[in-house]
C-alpha cells in the first residue's frame, strides 16, 4: 500500500507558526482600548472622558513604536495592528465624538464633515504605510492622524470645560473638523521629531524648560494641549510658505 496519505508535511521556515512580540503589542492594544472607551463615553454623554481617552491613545501610540525599536521587537504584525488601532482611535472615534457633540444638529453638513475627517484619516494611514522608506523621515506628508484627533477632541474638551454646548460652537467644530480631515491628505510638511536623539546630552537649560512645560500643562490642561496642537497644525503651512519663498529667492539652475 502506498503511504502517501500518511506522510506529514515538512515544517519549512515559511510554514512554521510564528509568534508575536507581547511588549509593543500591549501598548498597541491599550491604544485600541482607549479609542473604544472614548466612543463608549461619548455615547453616554461623558464628553470630557472621551476627549481624555483620545489623548491617552496618542501617548500609547507614541510608546509602542519606540518600545519596539528599543527592544528590537518590530514585526509586520505589529505594523498592521498599529494601523488598524490608529484608524479606530484617531479616525473613527474623533469623527463619531465630534458628530455626537456638535455636528448632529447640522443635518447633512454635519455627517459629511465627520465622514471627510474619517476618510481623511484612512487615506492618511494608507499613504503613510505605502510611503515608508520613500519620503524624508524628518517630515510627515500631511497632518498626522494623532495630531488631527488632538485638534478635534481638544476643541471638545476646551469648550465643554468652559461650559459651552456643542450646538453653540457647531460652526467652529464644523470648520475645524474639515480642516483636520483635508490637511491629513494634503502634501503640507510637518516636522516628525524622529531626528531627536534621546541618548544625546543636552544643555542644562532644557531641564527647567521641561519643568515649565509640565507646570503650564498642569495649570490648564485642555487649553494648553489644544493650543499646542493648533500651533503644530499651523506650523506645517508656515513651513510650506517658507519653502516656497526660498525657492522664489533661490531658483534651481537648469543644470541642477
Amino acid at each position: 500500500m502506498s503511504d502517501i496519505g500518511q506522510r506529514k508535511p515538512l515544517l519549512t521556515p515559511e510554514r512554521r507558526r510564528r509568534g508575536i512580540y507581547i511588549l509593543p503589542n500591549l501598548f498597541t492594544t491599550a491604544n485600541l482600548f482607549a479609542g473604544f472607551y472614548a466612543i463608549v463615553q461619548a455615547m453616554n454623554g461623558n464628553w470630557e472622558y472621551s476627549a481624555i481617552a483620545i489623548f491617552i491613545a496618542m501617548v500609547l501610540d507614541g510608546l509602542d513604536g519606540r518600545v519596539a525599536r528599543m527592544t528590537h521587537t518590530q514585526s509586520e504584525f505589529g505594523v498592521e495592528l498599529d494601523s488598524l488601532c490608529d484608524m479606530l482611535s484617531f479616525g473613527a472615534a474623533p469623527a463619531l465624538i465630534i458628530y455626537e457633540w456638535a455636528l448632529r444638529g447640522m443635518g447633512k453638513l454635519g455627517w459629511i464633515a465627520a465622514f471627510v475627517y474619517c476618510a481623511g484619516a484612512a487615506l492618511r494611514l494608507a499613504r503613510f504605510n505605502t510611503n515608508v522608506g520613500i519620503v524624508d523621515k524628518r517630515f510627515f506628508q500631511g497632518l498626522p492622524s494623532p495630531a488631527a484627533a488632538a485638534l478635534v477632541s481638544g476643541l471638545l474638551w476646551v469648550f465643554n470645560d468652559l461650559g459651552y454646548q456643542g450646538e453653540e460652537v457647531r460652526w467652529f467644530a464644523f470648520a475645524l473638523t474639515l480642516f483636520a480631515g483635508l490637511t491629513m491628505i494634503s502634501n503640507v510638511p510637518y516636522w516628525s521629531g524622529k531626528d531627536i536623539n534621546l541618548r544625546k546630552s543636552v544643555p542644562f537649560i532644557v531641564v527647567p524648560a521641561i519643568a515649565l512645560f509640565y507646570v503650564l500643562i498642569a495649570s490648564y490642561t485642555p487649553g494648553v494641549l489644544f493650543g499646542l496642537f493648533l500651533i503644530y497644525a499651523a506650523s506645517g503651512y508656515a513651513l510650506l510658505v517658507w519653502r516656497f519663498t526660498q525657492r522664489r529667492k533661490n531658483p534651481p539652475s537648469a543644470e541642477a
